[in-house]
């Protein structure tokens, strides 16, 4: 799958890309208590970038010119940007090549 056909709402997402740019983690205050680190990754493909959001651990597994690979990740849109999700239940793989 490719980033321009990313649309709002899409479930299982499989999708390949390089990280072109992260922002600095900042610390949200979750719904269920608690606070978490989120950050936001620019990735893209040769059809075009969506925003990627990192929480946690996955911030520290990326960095600038990573080739990675999004299995069973979701896109929703927040303030009106479709965003890129890898979820609880997907997978983010860094690509070695």
């Amino acid at each position: 799958m490719k980033v321009v056909e990313l649309k709002d709402g899409m479930r299982r997402v499989n999708v390949e890309g390089v990280v072109s740019s992260i922002t600095e983690p900042r610390i949200v205050n979750l719904r269920t208590g608690g606070k978490a680190r989120v950050a936001e990754a620019k990735f893209e493909d040769d059809s075009g970038f969506i925003t990627l959001t990192l929480w946690d651990e996955m911030i520290d597994e990326v960095s600038e010119g990573l080739r990675v690979r999004i299995e069973n990740g979701y896109v929703n849109s927040f303030r009106g940007e479709l965003r890129l999700n890898v979820g609880k239940y997907g997978k983010l793989t860094a690509l070695r090549e």
